[in-house]
């Protein structure tokens, strides 16, 4: 157990980190996941082939966290520095990314993903206005088609957990089953969605999402309280282990501005 204090993001950050394996290539979207991705090739791989969404490819991160995928913090040092086609028409949209990190503004429980607009009730046949209209999702449906497999970090809040988006931006699951296979992506869809208070995966043939696991200062009642459907727990679920110091360490370097750790 490590001695120092860390936030809710932060360990959400190690957490999504953690599944990434060395040698990898692998694409981040901006804010937390990069920071979760450059995490992983500061402590545990650092042989992973990083790319953002913008075609920076190969590079570190350069006096802290990059404000965006073609931020001078990543760029000034790549490898190659292309563009979009590259990264999403091309590695991505091949099969060739072996894993993506995406954020949400909404995810249901088959793993799909909302970040273009909140509607207040189903949409309909006919197009209306939204209550609220959100960012986009810019390179993230490309990553979740494509990759072989998607992490999803998302904070774990009613609102943001739902039964069934309105508007998929990013497909995870779709209905569920083998709903997804129907429509040949040749990615693998998420494997985890990895929240600031546990992480949820998917049943291997509902494809619905269970808890896993939960963070020391969570707990099962909590997590099912912020979850808009009914969360089943796995028989083998668990207490993620904290944060060491060599991972916090590793982390605080990359968020080297401590933008992250300004919040709660």
């Amino acid at each position: 157990m490590s001695a120092q204090d860390y936030t809710r993001q932060e360990m959400m950050a190690i957490a999504t980190g953690r599944e990434i394996r060395d040698g990898e290539l692998a694409i981040f979207g901006v804010g937390l996941a990069m920071l979760a991705g450059y995490f992983a090739q500061a402590h545990h791989a650092p042989r992973v082939r990083a790319m953002t969404e913008g075609g920076v490819y190969g590079a570190t991160p350069v006096g802290g966290l990059p404000w965006g995928i073609e931020c001078n913090r990543i760029s000034t040092n790549a490898t190659s520095f292309t563009s979009a086609i590259d990264a999403l028409g091309c590695l991505v949209a091949s099969g060739r990314c072996d894993v993506g990190i995406i954020g949400a503004a909404q995810v249901d429980r088959f793993g799909n993903v909302n970040t273009t607009a909140i509607w207040d009730g189903p949409i309909g046949d006919t197009y209306r206005p939204p209550k609220t209209r959100l960012t986009g999702a810019g390179g993230a449906n490309d990553i979740a088609c494509g990759a072989k497999r998607t992490l999803i970090m998302v904070a774990h809040e009613p609102k943001r957990f739902v039964d069934k988006v309105t508007y998929v931006s990013s497909p995870g699951y779709l209905e569920g089953g083998d709903a997804r296979a129907r429509y040949g992506f040749p990615g693998g869809g998420p494997t985890a969605i990895i929240t600031t208070l546990g992480i949820l995966r998917p049943h291997p043939r509902t494809r619905e999402f269970v808890l896993d696991a939960w963070f020391a200062f969570s707990g099962v009642a909590e997590i099912k309280a912020n979850t808009g459907w009914a969360l089943e727990v796995s028989q083998d679920a668990r207490v993620v282990p904290e944060p060491t110091d060599a991972e916090l360490a590793a982390l605080r370097r990359v968020d080297e501005t401590g933008a992250l750790r300004k919040k709660s």
